[in-house]
């Protein structure tokens, strides 16, 4: 993480390691976070939160863990470490929902239909990042300032594993990225 010091070095971590894949999944990292963005654009996201659809995974790529740590038994925290790598360039309003979208999971986990949905990846890292939010636990999250967008991430992330969606490359999306950054 700490070679990361521009916003090219975060565009060549994305096209070095953005093509690995995730376990059990019909998606690339980088097809992943492509999918997700589209999404958001597609629902009318503000740009901050198309950036940080785009970018919320960015902390599985950051370290050294295999392409799926759950598979393994780890939670490599991604969604810490990747704000806290994105906080170098942008603000709270795309930071906070990266930082946010695993306890959204968390959250909306506490619905049996939306665990039900759920792949077998997501169900494995869910049990080690915590499982469902209790009603406290979910209380507390709803307080959170910017519980709602990492919510509707969260849905957006779900959602963005199709193979053969074609949406617009991360080309298209940098000159957003470039704007909102600091």
């Amino acid at each position: 993480m700490n070679t990361l010091s521009t916003l090219d070095d975060l565009r060549r971590l994305l096209l070095a390691r953005g093509g690995e894949r995730y376990d059990g999944e019909d998606v690339s990292h980088l097809d992943h976070a492509l999918q997700c963005a589209a999404l958001a654009r597609r629902s009318g996201a503000a740009d901050a939160l198309l950036v940080a659809a785009l970018l919320h995974d960015v902390g599985h790529l950051a370290h050294d863990t295999p392409a799926t740590p759950s598979a393994a038994g780890v939670d490599d925290a991604h969604e810490t470490l990747g704000a806290a790598l994105l906080a170098r360039w942008f603000g709270a309003a795309v930071c906070e929902p990266v930082r946010l979208h695993v306890a959204a999971k968390r959250r909306l986990a506490a619905e049996p239909r939306y665990q039900r949905a759920l792949s077998a990846d997501s169900l494995r890292s869910l049990a080690l990042q915590g499982g469902p939010m209790t009603e406290a636990e979910q209380s507390e999250f709803e307080r959170t300032p910017h519980a709602n967008e990492a919510v509707r991430l969260r849905r957006w992330d779900d959602s963005a594993k199709s193979p053969d969606r074609v949406v617009p490359t991360l080309d298209d999306w940098w000159p957003l990225v470039q704007r909102l950054s600091r």
